[in-house]
């Protein structure tokens, strides 16, 4: 029986050309939902609104999350193409993994532009067109929950945008809109393996209790939950998706 939670529901993925968010759309259009997804690269984005194939039920506008200007854009294109928005996905983010000694102030503003100002004005510059009862996810990462050498700024800015899904929280309560965030641990994505040699994958599959990394799908059933009605009372929380690689320790073999 195919489930169709989000027929007639607008929603809207950052960061939806790979990975996690392509995954996330993909599986709310498989439930209903049209579509609206955004990315830096427009040959990327192009791909992504190939392989979703999902006709005039997807839109893809290309954009940078940290540019309030292109923020600004989306939001009147959304406003013109739909006249509102009921899920919201704030995904797009960037990774970086260097020793704190080492980064530079370049550096340092660009993760923190991308992941949480980025994150912070999506929320800000759409809140207009949030239906009453909409649905708020925010990417965040397993990272806030335990500490990683060389991810200091990543991992800052992952614990920013789950704080963030809190007071959101309280700010759009009177509107009935929920907000809530997703900590995925090592997910099976592009940007895993830009960051995850071959060598180092064996090490960190050997950390997680289930012997296995996730998948992109993983995340996406989690995002669709939290967004469906079907988490109605569920609120300023944090869904880790990490296979228990933040509660439990692996067990030793050998």
């Amino acid at each position: 029986m195919t489930i169709s939670r989000f027929d007639d529901k607008i929603a809207l993925i950052t960061g939806g050309t790979s990975g996690m968010g392509l995954s996330t759309a993909r599986r709310l259009l498989a439930e209903g939902a049209q579509v609206v997804i955004t990315g830096r690269d427009r040959t990327r984005l192009e791909a992504a609104v190939k392989a979703l194939d999902g006709g005039q039920r997807v839109l893809a506008v290309r954009g940078d999350v940290s540019s309030l200007p292109d923020l600004d854009a989306l939001t009147a294109t959304i406003r013109d193409r739909h006249g509102r928005l009921d899920v919201l996905f704030a995904n797009a983010g960037v990774a970086s993994f260097q020793h704190s000694g080492d980064v530079t102030e370049a550096e340092f503003d660009h993760i923190v532009d991308v992941n949480f100002k980025g994150v912070f004005f999506t929320v800000q510059k759409t809140m207009p067109l949030l239906s009453e009862g909409a649905a708020i996810v925010i990417n965040a990462s397993w990272t806030l929950h335990r500490g990683l050498a060389g991810a200091s700024v990543y991992a800052a800015t992952k614990a920013a945008v789950h704080n963030l899904a809190h007071t959101l929280a309280a700010d759009l309560g009177p509107r009935r809109i929920r907000v809530n965030s997703v900590s995925p641990g090592y997910i099976e994505t592009p940007m895993f393996h830009d960051n995850i040699s071959a060598e180092a994958k064996t090490a960190v599959v050997a950390s997680v209790p289930t012997a296995r990394t996730g998948t992109s799908e993983d995340v996406a059933d989690a995002v669709a939950f939290l967004a469906s009605g079907e988490a109605s009372y569920v609120n300023g929380q944090d869904l880790i998706i990490d296979g228990g690689l933040v509660a439990t320790a692996a067990a030793l073999t050998g």
